[in-house]
């Protein structure tokens, strides 16, 4: 009778040690459920609208999802963003979306992460390096593209084109600019008398706007590779009165660049809607870690925003 007991006390104790370690996945490590996910979003600066929506995005999605989304600011800073990636490691995530400040300086910290076995999804710019689930974003070359055509169109394939670059260490920074370059040069009497970086800055890009303003007495048309920027150069342009005579796009479609084009002071962005980033960044990594299968890129639609489509624009 002893053996008996003993045999059944043995058994209730294994019982309770597989429910003790039962984490509501499986044995490949694949949550089953939304409410054990841990993620951890490294963004690269919340000192630009364009990233706040994308977090305020990825926020939105964790909540209704019941995630646990951890946001880290790296302030613009590439030694930071390292910094921050092995914090969020230390907190034992799940799973890291990384916005990358510089391209190449991601791809250690994606590195990093795969040492730890911990899936990497980027958003909006790319890793250099690493293991990468997926990436999401929206398509950069066509998007310079689709400004070089909207100029072309409205200059009647003949005039000179300011470029203000955004951030060269970003494959967006410079796909915007190739896709933008790329299509000019197609164009025979389209010419870039100025190109310069303004590293997707409001205030940088008003400097660089104010001393091309002075240097080039015949402007027709300004392509900023970003909203900030484009809202910089305006500035400039309109301090120095020159705004009639000048055809601006920028590209975001952010909230302050919409309102500029129904006031009539911008004449048309290219959309692409941070905050969708951030939703989809989410839904990717929800997927990756209930084991399903996602695409290796995810490419959102970017459209030509002007006065006639404005107030069709969704940016949430």
């Amino acid at each position: 009778m002893k053996k008996i007991l003993s045999v059944v006390m043995i058994m209730f104790v294994l019982v309770l040690a597989a429910c003790s370690n039962d984490d509501g996945g499986n044995s490949n490590g694949e949550k089953s459920d939304a409410s054990d996910m841990k993620i951890g979003l490294a963004v690269n600066t919340l000192n630009n609208p364009f990233f706040v929506d994308l977090k305020d995005g990825a926020e939105k999605t964790a909540d209704e999802e019941g995630i646990d989304l951890v946001v880290i600011d790296s302030q613009g800073d590439p030694g930071k963003q390292m910094s921050d990636v092995e914090n969020l490691l230390q907190q034992n995530i799940d799973l890291l979306i990384l916005n990358p400040v510089d391209s190449d300086a991601a791809g250690q910290a994606s590195l990093l992460a795969n040492d730890q076995n911990v899936p990497v999804i980027t958003v909006d710019r790319e890793a250099s390096e690493g293991e990468i689930v997926t990436h999401v974003g929206y398509d950069a070359l066509k998007s310079g593209e689709i400004a070089a055509t909207y100029l072309e169109e409205e200059l009647k394939g003949e005039g000179k084109v300011v470029e203000v670059q955004g951030v060269l260490g970003t494959n967006v920074g410079r796909d915007r600019s190739k896709g933008f370059n790329e299509h000019v040069d197609t164009v025979d009497n389209l010419e870039i008398i100025a190109s310069q970086s303004a590293n997707f800055d409001r205030g940088e890009a008003l400097s660089v706007m104010e001393d091309i303003l002075q240097a080039n007495s015949e402007i027709d048309a300004v392509y900023a590779a970003n909203d900030e920027m484009v809202m910089g150069a305006l500035s400039a342009i309109e301090s120095a009165g020159r705004l009639d005579e000048i055809v601006v796009i920028g590209t975001d479609a952010i909230d302050p660049a919409l309102e500029a084009i129904r006031e009539g002071r911008l004449d048309a962005t290219i959309a692409e809607p941070p905050f969708f980033l951030g939703k989809e960044a989410v839904d990717a990594a929800m997927k990756t870690l209930a084991g399903e299968e996602v695409d290796e890129q995810i490419t959102l639609e970017n459209t030509l925003v002007t006065e006639d489509n404005v107030d069709d624009v969704k940016t949430r």
